[in-house]
């Protein structure tokens, strides 16, 4: 990814929002059937997919940082797309609470 955590961390979140809408859209006709084989393979696709661009998008460039001895600047970055994912999740959560999403 990039060595700017807010994008970092912005990209993490339109990611999972992504991946809601298209769930939600995907499984809205399916609602009134009943579950079979193939939902839990799905589940656990997604769930990988996921585990995959996740890391991805918080792992690669601090490790890539980290290989070229710029271990300080790797915990920085890191950490910082951390917290502004933190941050981004707490807001939802605010606006969740309080009704506005």
């Amino acid at each position: 990814m990039t060595k700017n955590p807010l994008i970092n961390a912005f990209s993490a979140s339109a990611y999972i929002v992504l991946g809601v809408t298209i769930m939600n859209f995907v499984t809205k006709p399916l609602r009134n059937k009943p579950d079979t084989f193939f939902a839990p393979v799905i589940f656990l696709s997604f769930l990988t997919l996921s585990v995959a661009v996740m890391a991805y998008l918080f792992f690669y460039q601090p490790v890539m940082l980290f290989i070229e001895g710029k271990k300080k600047a790797a915990v920085n970055l890191f950490v910082k797309t951390v917290g502004f994912f933190a941050a981004f999740t707490a807001i939802a959560l605010g606006l969740l609470f309080f009704g506005l999403l």
